[in-house]
């Protein structure tokens, strides 16, 4: 039955990552690696919430890449489906999905929003940040859709 489960996973992860699909860290502290083995280089530390791009999966290492296009190695357990987005310039967040509507709020520059649609409008999604607030972001100012 687990096993199962397991090849299921791996299958969907598979697919999603055929499709360019997005997911993000799921627990806090993931290691990222050079390689699928906890024996490759550790690389970097990820914050729970930051999005990446499920590239490939051999058995229960998931290859990704981060919003700077460094690919690394995540175990498949530590990856939530979860969407999230990272800002990539000082982002303002509108009531509405267009340039007229009024701001929310302003988003720094690597701010992580977590995507409630990825296309409201064209070019435009709609997101919250950590504090409850919602609004839409320019699909440009954001990485992860």
């Amino acid at each position: 039955m687990i096993r199962g489960a397991v090849a299921a996973l791996a299958l969907a992860l598979a697919a999603s990552a055929s499709a360019a699909e997005y997911a993000s860290v799921g627990t806090p502290g993931a290691i990222l690696y050079d390689g699928p083995s906890p024996n490759a280089t550790r690389l970097f530390v990820a914050p729970r919430g930051m999005p990446i791009e499920l590239i490939s999966v051999i058995r229960l290492w998931v290859k990704v890449r981060d919003a700077f296009g460094d690919v690394m190695w995540i175990e498949r357990g530590d990856i939530a489906q979860q969407r999230t987005l990272v800002t990539t310039t000082v982002t303002i967040v509108r009531a509405h999905a267009n340039d007229a509507a009024d701001m929310v709020f302003q988003a720094d520059q690597g701010v992580v929003l977590q995507l409630l649609d990825p296309a409201p409008a064209p070019g435009w999604a709609r997101v919250r940040h950590e504090d409850g607030s919602t609004g839409y972001v320019h699909a440009r100012d954001v990485w992860g859709l």
